[in-house]
């Protein structure tokens, strides 16, 4: 496995004016990424073009400059695609037959965060091997090509119009959806000038909601993250759906006219539900977070099942490793490899649509054989250097507990990535099992 200095799963991320996250890193991640893309577009020819997308933060601004100043020191030639989600730069890089493209954003996090990350030409994540060399030429000097072999820079004025066709091309030429009331929260992000067009176009009425962007209330209080404020709007507004992606629009959570919140799994059994109907669906990948009711219905329908680790870079991992088209988190980002080669709220929502348009059905009713099971998880504190896979009271208690639940729940036991805590989590049939079962092992570690 090849160790990374700055790259984590999902790009470079931290808060705007720390280590990574400041012009002047900004600059020599350009110039590095430039003369690794340069030398690996050597054998097409011509002159290798990037493309960079941006969320609505403050720090965009600066991070884009800087970017560029480093690529077109390295020979690189850049499209600035402006404000567009995530997954529209992989889909303007796979299209216009790009090198690579870049993201600036911090997805779901506050706007004092920032992060970048770069699609391959084919639209995915960049191979390891490309990332290490990256981070190999980071330490070399800064330098630049001569005059004549500057990248050169122009802004795309028809970036959001390309994707909203994109999007809407994912939705059965057959249906529409007139007559329908969707409000749409696009969390004052990416999307804000995208999603609201995409449903409209397709013949709803649309309301938006989180769909003015100051460079600073990305995600507060609004999207994916909030799904309850879209709740609210859709009771008000008396329509039929609500939608709500996050800050660069790859996460989804929908709401139905009863103001129930739909999460990632209950999406993507909506999703594959469908696609049963057309033909044979081979697997699903999910993650060590994905509800054991989730994993127990594919399992009625004959459908493969896997977890991943959490992370939707996971996820696609898996799912090309088996040659499955679906996968997807409980936090909403979903997988669908027949349309898109990265995880878009958007796209998603579509397909989740085309089910319930081609089945004239709403979503409760069209999720209802889903049985999502009770979840009780409780946090521990660790003390430093405590190994707890070999805590002998967890051990005695976690086998005791998995006798307990015998096939009709699961446990999961894991380490936080950000605080000295142990998360004791178990999905039960019943609550009152989940709940008792949790403590039970919260209790074996006192």
């Amino acid at each position: 496995m090849i160790r990374r200095k700055y790259f984590g799963t999902d790009g470079v991320r931290g808060e705007v004016g720390g280590p990574v996250i400041n012009a002047e890193f900004a600059l020599r991640l350009g110039y590095a990424a430039g003369r690794v893309l340069a030398r690996e577009h050597a054998v097409r020819g011509g002159r290798p073009q990037v493309v960079i997308g941006k969320d609505t933060r403050i720090s965009g601004y600066m991070l884009e400059s800087a970017l560029e100043a480093g690529l077109s020191a390295a020979g690189i030639d850049v499209l600035l695609a402006g404000p567009i989600p995530t997954p529209a730069v992989a889909y303007l890089t796979r299209a216009l037959r790009l090198v690579a493209g870049i993201v600036i954003s911090a997805s779901h996090n506050p706007y004092h965060d920032n992060g970048i990350k770069f699609f391959s030409a084919q639209g995915m994540k960049l191979p390891d091997e490309i990332e290490a060399a990256i981070e190999a030429a980071l330490d070399e000097p800064l330098g630049c090509v001569g005059s004549e072999a500057l990248g050169r820079a122009r802004r795309m004025a028809d970036a959001q119009g390309r994707y909203i066709e994109f999007c809407k091309s994912t939705f059965p030429n057959d249906l529409d959806l007139n007559g329908m009331t969707i409000v749409v929260d696009a969390a004052h992000g990416a999307a804000y000038n995208i999603a609201p067009h995409v449903f409209r176009e397709l013949g709803a009425e649309v309301h938006a909601i989180g769909v003015h962007p100051d460079g600073f209330n990305i995600n507060k209080g609004v999207g994916a993250l909030h799904p309850e404020l879209l709740a609210k709007e859709v009771s008000a507004r008396g329509a039929q759906l609500g939608i709500a992606l996050d800050g660069d629009a790859d996460r989804l959570q929908m709401v139905d006219g009863d103001g129930r919140i739909y999460n990632g799994d209950e999406l993507m059994y909506a999703i594959v539900r469908e696609r049963m109907q057309r033909g044979k669906v081979d697997g699903v990948v999910g993650t060590l977070m994905t509800n054991f009711g989730f994993e127990r219905e594919m399992k009625r329908l004959g459908v493969g099942f896997e977890r991943a680790d959490v992370g939707d870079r996971y996820v696609l991992e898996q799912m090309q490793a088996r040659g499955w088209l679906y996968g997807g988190e409980s936090s909403g980002h979903l997988l669908c490899l027949d349309c898109h080669s990265t995880g878009d709220g958007i796209v998603a929502a579509l397909q989740v649509l085309t089910a319930l348009r081609r089945n004239s059905v709403g979503l409760s009713a069209w999720v209802s054989d889903l049985r999502m099971y009770p979840q009780k998880m409780i946090n521990v504190p660790l003390t430093p250097g405590q190994d707890w896979k070999t805590h002998a009271g967890l051990t005695a208690a976690r086998k005791a507990v998995e006798t307990e639940l015998d096939g009709r729940g699961r446990i999961l036991i894991r380490a936080s990535g950000t605080e000295p805590k142990l998360r004791l989590m178990v999905e039960a049939e019943d609550e009152a099992l989940a709940v008792s079962c949790a403590e039970k092992l919260a209790a074996s570690m006192g």
